[in-house]
């Protein structure tokens, strides 16, 4: 599942991890390893080279069934509000799940695992006097209509951790009987990563070493991961074999993804913080619970985002467009000047088409336009596009192409001419227009003037109160944040009472979502006593 925050992937904390020694044989044997026992899976060519985290290289993107690819998503540990790195991760999944669909012909069936039950989960309820149930519901809520006002597309399903614990136990139960997992007099249940040998670390190119024993654990080994917790006092629990308790993370996902699609998954997806621990454990329990050698055939990870900005408002399609000025798997910058620039392509992009549709229209009055230039820039632009996103989803090379194109149209368009009842083309720029507007759809971008504001009249009046408008909310969220040398028990006290306030400001900012007016809250605004540690 998906973290609001998490460690960054590095040598050094893999190695910790795992209780590897300074010796580098074992790491580069592993790394030749990498990519050598992947499979190439049988079944349709989608046409796509795609950069597969397995290998460390594109492989072609080839699916068991092209009217049903089976995709499993991390979804979000629901504790708290989403961030931009968030957005930033679902925004360009969503874009590469759009491209499958509409320029390669994909069905595609999408499970998002939800974790609505999680130590940080369980703190924060406690921190606000409120069951870790109702708190999961209120964020889960939040999230699915941050997605919404993004335009991201709902998976097929949702699942949630807590509707599934009888299918996670027996997947438990199963990874013990082959020989893999082992439970606790304390009623733990640990996955035995010795067991699994020369076969970890298929995503990280990591061997284990020799790890000391641990000294405050049940575990027999210090790299060992738990697959069931123990409960502990006043801590939400359910029962199982082992005894009261509930499941670990990384054990949801295999079995809520291997309860849809079985043994065989076309693509697993996730930021790249995710890699590791993650998904490589997810591999370790779905290929000894299935008993095959490749349970996911391909994993696709996201770039992080890096975050330089407060409070600036873009509409949703001005931070999708920025999102595909960047490969999905690179990491990414936001700013304001960053959104800015995207704004402005965005900007220009909707004035060509309305000049363009203009000169349709015999509104507006150029010089001889160059139909068969603009036909064949037409038809090379298509195959351009086409061709970036068939390489890996490279949605900056698409965009450029598109843009170059209108960079011609305009110059058409803004030819002088002292004879404006000369002849005409409109035939080519309404299909010109008609590409455009429909690549952009596509991708989830609508082209259309109600997203821009003019800089005067009563649009510029507009803006200057939304402005205000959220001015005001933040102060109001901060003020309901803010608990300045408070003991625990008056903090806990006094965040209930602010907590109608909290609220109000939460249905504000689903309000103004729902109009385009998209609102992040910044960690700063966020108090530092009631932030879980990550």
């Amino acid at each position: 599942m998906l973290w609001t925050r998490g460690p960054r992937l590095g040598a050094s904390p893999l190695r910790a991890a795992l209780g590897l020694g300074r010796g580098g044989s074992a790491s580069r044997a592993a790394c030749t390893r990498r990519g050598q026992a992947w499979q190439r899976p049988e079944g349709h060519d989608t046409g796509v080279q795609v950069y597969n985290s397995l290998t460390g290289r594109k492989d072609p993107l080839i699916v068991a069934r092209a009217d049903a690819v089976s995709w499993y998503s991390c979804g979000p540990t629901v504790y708290d509000h989403a961030h931009l790195g968030h957005a930033c991760s679902y925004v360009r999944f969503d874009i590469v799940r759009r491209v499958l669909t509409e320029f390669f012909g994909c069905n595609i069936v999408m499970v998002m695992g939800i974790t609505d039950v999680d130590d940080k989960i369980i703190t924060r309820a406690k921190e606000m006097n409120v069951s870790p149930a109702s708190l999961a519901s209120v964020y889960e809520e939040d999230f699915k209509q941050d997605m919404v006002s993004l335009k991201v597309l709902p998976p097929t399903v949702y699942l949630r951790v807590t509707e599934n614990i009888p299918q996670i136990i027996s997947f438990i139960e199963g990874i013990i009987a082959h020989g893999h997992a082992y439970p606790t007099s304390k009623g733990n249940v640990y996955f035995d990563l010795r067991s699994r040998g020369d076969e970890y670390g298929k995503l990280v190119s990591v061997s284990l070493g020799a790890a000391g024993e641990p000294v405050d654990s049940d575990k027999r080994h210090a790299s060992d991961f738990a697959l069931w917790k123990a409960a502990k006092p006043q801590e939400v629990f359910w029962a199982s074999p082992w005894g009261d308790g509930r499941p670990g993370w990384h054990i949801e996902c295999s079995a809520m993804a291997s309860m849809v699609f079985g043994s065989q998954l076309d693509i697993h997806s996730g930021g790249i913080d995710l890699a590791f621990p993650h998904h490589e454990n997810e591999i370790a329990q779905s290929e000894v619970f299935h008993q095959c050698k490749q349970w996911g055939n391909y994993f696709l990870h996201s770039g992080n985002c890096h975050c330089d900005l407060t409070d600036s408002m873009f509409s949703p399609d001005v931070f999708r467009l920025f999102c595909m000025r960047s490969s999905y798997r690179s990491a990414i910058d936001y700013s304001d000047s960053s959104m800015m620039e995207a704004k402005h392509l965005l900007l220009g992009l909707t004035s060509f088409v309305e000049d363009a549709r203009a000169y349709m229209k015999g509104q507006l009055a150029c010089g001889p336009i160059r139909e068969d230039v603009l036909w064949e820039r037409l038809t090379s632009t298509k195959g351009a596009v086409k061709a970036a996103l068939a390489d890996d989803f490279d949605t900056p090379r698409a965009v450029d192409a598109i843009l170059d194109l209108v960079h011609h149209g305009n110059r058409q368009l803004r030819a002088v001419t002292k004879e404006p009842g000369g002849p005409r083309s409109p035939t080519v720029f309404g299909a010109i227009v008609s590409y455009i507007e429909q690549f952009f759809e596509t991708v989830g971008i609508s082209l259309a003037n109600r997203q821009c504001v003019s800089g005067g009249g009563s649009s510029a009046a507009l803006r200057s109160v939304v402005d205000e408008l959220v001015r005001f909310r933040l102060k109001v969220r901060q003020y309901a944040l803010t608990t300045p040398e408070a003991t625990r028990e008056a903090r806990q006290q006094q965040l209930q009472e602010r907590r109608p306030l909290l609220e109000a400001c939460d249905a504000l900012r689903r309000d103004l979502a729902a109009h385009g007016i998209s609102i992040k809250v910044s960690g700063a605004s966020q108090p530092q006593q009631t932030e879980p540690k990550p």
